[in-house]
């Protein structure tokens, strides 16, 4: 797959499939996140594949909870609240509650639950090129996913049930939800353009170039 194509068309996918993911497409997957850089090439990281049926079923009752806390808190505005257009993002919010709310009503049925854990990662720096990595290398198998970070309301319990050494210094980062998705990939459309989010030099000023509309794929590729 051209690289491009996995950068434009790698979304979050929250309905997936039952069916399991082979394990050499798991190693594959992984394998690409490991080749991430890291600061330092130090490595602070560790992939914890979850696919027990029961240990699935014991998160689910935890991300529902968690997720009624998340909810909470978005009703007493203290999460962030949108830059620009509210109606629109009001729109979007209302579409991705709804894919929320099947993937928590199906969450033990997901076929791999991936979590991440790092140590002093100095606010994801570490980590999150890994984790992006993985969600590319999982577009170019045909798998799709999500990434949450909902659990952390509850990271304590998360991490007792899975066993995670916190003694000595590890902390979840984030959990990647990864399954054949029952949806179709495709080119976000609902981004603002370059010209409006990006400036040059300083803060407000013109960017320089004016990007009316998604550049893959180009006029070269039909």
């Amino acid at each position: 797959m051209d690289v491009h194509e996995a950068l434009y068309t790698t979304r979050m996918m929250r309905r997936l499939h039952p069916d399991p993911i082979p394990l050499e497409i798991q190693a594959r997957i992984l394998d690409a996140a490991i080749r991430a850089p890291n600061g330092g090439n130090t490595q602070r990281w560790h992939f914890l594949a979850v696919d027990d049926p029961a240990t699935k079923a014991e998160l689910a009752a935890i991300y529902r909870s968690s997720r009624a806390r998340e909810y909470a808190d978005i009703a007493a505005g203290e999460l962030a609240q949108p830059l620009h257009d509210p109606q629109a993002h009001a729109k979007t919010m209302r579409r991705i509650t709804t894919s929320g709310d099947y993937f928590t009503d199906h969450f033990a049925e997901t076929p791999l639950l991936l979590f991440v854990f790092a140590i002093d990662d100095h606010g994801g720096a570490n980590i999150y090129p890994a984790i992006w990595s993985a969600l590319l290398a999982a577009r170019a198998e045909g798998v799709g996913g999500t990434i949450t970070t909902v659990l952390r309301y509850e990271a304590e319990r998360v991490m007792r049930l899975l066993e995670v050494p916190t003694e000595a210094g590890w902390r979840m980062t984030a959990m990647l939800a990864l399954g054949y998705p029952r949806g179709r990939w495709g080119v976000a459309a609902n981004r603002r353009p370059v010209q409006e989010v990006s400036s040059r030099n300083r803060w407000g000023q013109d960017f320089g170039v004016t990007v009316p509309f998604p550049l893959w794929p180009g006029e070269s590729s039909g």
